[in-house]
């Protein structure tokens, strides 16, 4: 395949002399129960493939098969790869880690936020990482999203990059639009920037919580083609009689999908057509349970049709993003990204083909199926040269973040007093170099912890918080040691931490690893007095602007829904 996901000519004359019968197929799989995505049935039919893709499906067998593995499928069920529309790929895992987890559970095609990407490396190193992430059998594509999340001083996000990114072939999105407000209220740039998206056919996904129908109808006027933010039933169908692709989540903060499935159904939605199901960026605990095969699971168990539940992770999503003509499908022309289960009503394939690879046979995952590149080869740990001391994290304000759960915040006054009040913590943003700090207080997220520092958040910048300064010095002495990760500190020493070595935000380690060393970070975090759902998506939108109501940004305390500096500079 060339750049754009294309094949070159070379590789379709020689799949048409397949089909001529003068050259073998890579692969053949005999006797198939597949599901056919534009009739929605299952057909029982020979697929054959050549390397990545599948260039037959019908009843006939190859004349020349004397290098092809023919597989006998008697018994099994074959579905399209699922693919992940809406992957935030830096949750503490990286976009290789994630891919080698999630292929052999069928998920084959990832569709990728650029935002870590665009904030933290020149848009040429990040194109090189994304050709480079193609050499493995996952399908990877990306987004472009048009905003920083948070007030800083200096936006990556420009004109220059922003149309450098639309016309990238593997970008196929614009967005996630949090910035929404901001063209509501008259930014004719990021507009501009939509309008760019639209003339290039790719489509923008919107980022509307809580929207009214007035607010959804205005942005489907700007451009906006899909949301992921219904809370209920009620809320996705508003969207769905208003146009847009819905995608329904399921995630550590949002696990709405099967109380909307059900409610979908009870108003009677026959028509799943242009709805989605993601993940939206879970945390890797979250993915114990699978990564779309669980989806799958959930919609069938809400009563989905099997046609519909697999066409929801499958060939809705590829027709939206104008990829059914690559992914998304089992026909001719497609990248063989194939799963074979034992029955349609099990998601969990036994056997996965990922770009005409095996990545899981008989229920085993493939040792080597992801050696052709190593991510970490081109990543580097945070340097971090940043110095601050306990006297640089006096608050100059009185006026505090309340936690109200994981991710929605409100704002508190201190009392006057000396005294640091129970379950209040001070809580510090600073620059990797140096060149400005933030400080104020926090309340809610674990009164009884001494010291922290972490880099695993929304803007790059590093975050402090403790009830004793010393100790927040400490766990930041060591975070700058490991560069990059989450230090907890206490008594003068280190207690726990978990090692982020990539950018700052995400781990070396394989996705099982992984998964067990921030759930016991996560559980010294709970016996210092984290009370709330996920921790880090606690951490990670403290400085995060997209979600009310009280933010700490690198310009300082931001109120959200007045959109405005609570202290101007």
């Amino acid at each position: 395949m060339d750049r754009n996901g294309y094949w070159t000519i070379g590789d379709m004359r020689r799949q048409s002399a397949i089909l001529s019968g003068t050259v073998a197929p890579t692969l053949v799989l005999q006797s198939a129960v597949y599901l056919n995505t534009y009739l929605k049935t299952w057909i029982k039919a020979n697929i054959w493939t050549d390397r990545d893709r599948i260039v037959y499906v019908g009843n006939n067998m190859p004349v020349k098969t004397e290098s092809t593995e023919i597989i006998d499928c008697s018994g099994l069920t074959l579905v399209p790869g699922y693919i992940e529309p809406h992957v935030h790929p830096g949750q503490l895992y990286n976009p290789q880690t994630l891919a080698q987890y999630a292929a052999p559970l069928g998920t084959t095609a990832l569709i990728c936020d650029n935002a870590l990407l665009v904030r933290s490396l020149t848009d040429e190193k990040a194109f090189q990482i994304i050709e480079k992430l193609e050499r493995l059998p996952e399908t990877f594509y990306w987004w472009c999203r048009y905003d920083p999340q948070s007030e800083v001083y200096h936006s990556p996000f420009t004109d220059e990059r922003i149309y450098r990114w639309l016309h990238h072939p593997r970008v196929v999105q614009g967005g996630e639009l949090t910035g929404w407000p901001r063209v509501v209220h008259g930014d004719d740039q990021m507009l501009s920037w939509m309008r760019a998206t639209k003339h290039l056919r790719k489509p923008i996904e919107s980022h509307l919580p809580g929207a009214s129908e007035r607010t959804l109808t205005r942005l489907k006027l700007f451009g906006a083609d899909g949301d992921h933010e219904a809370m209920t039933g009620d809320e996705a169908l508003a969207r769905l009689k208003l146009g847009y692709m819905v995608s329904l989540r399921y995630s550590p903060i949002r696990p709405d999908l099967p109380e909307i499935l059900r409610t979908l159904l009870k108003k009677g939605v026959r028509s799943f057509d242009h709805v989605t199901m993601t993940l939206d960026g879970a945390t890797p605990g979250f993915l114990k349970k699978g990564v779309c095969d669980q989806l799958i699971q959930i919609a069938l168990e809400a009563g989905i049709t099997p046609t519909d539940a697999y066409m929801m992770v499958s060939a809705n999503i590829a027709s939206h993003y104008h990829l059914g003509d690559r992914i998304g499908h089992i026909a001719p022309g497609r990248i063989a990204n194939i799963n074979f289960l034992n029955d349609s009503l099990d998601p969990r394939p036994v056997s996965v083909l990922a770009k005409g690879r095996w990545v899981r046979r008989h229920n085993k995952m493939v040792a080597d199926a992801f050696s052709g590149y190593d991510l970490a080869e081109d990543l580097t740990p945070l340097e971090i040269t940043a110095s601050p001391d306990t006297d640089s994290l006096q608050a100059s304000t009185r006026t505090g973040i309340d936690m109200v759960n994981d991710v929605i915040t409100r704002s508190f006054e201190l009392e006057p007093g000396k005294q640091l009040p129970d379950s209040v913590l001070y809580l510090t943003l600073l620059d990797k170099k140096g060149t400005w700090i933030r400080n104020t207080y926090l309340r809610g997220f674990a009164a009884r912890l001494s010291g922290f520092a972490g880099s695993f958040t929304a803007t790059g910048d590093l975050l402090l918080m403790g009830r004793n300064k010393s100790d927040m010095i400490t766990a930041f002495r060591r975070l700058k040691e490991i560069g990059g990760g989450l230090v907890i500190a206490g008594g003068g020493r280190v207690l726990a931490e978990l090692s982020l070595p990539l950018l700052g935000c995400m781990s070396e380690e394989p996705m099982e690893r992984l998964m067990h060393d921030a759930g016991q970070f996560e559980q010294v975090l709970r016996r210092f007095g984290y009370g709330a759902g996920n921790p880090y998506f606690s951490l990670l939108f403290l400085s995060s602007t997209h979600l009310p109501y009280i933010r700490l940004t690198p310009k300082g305390l931001y109120d959200v829904m007045r959109r405005s500096l609570m202290e101007p500079e």
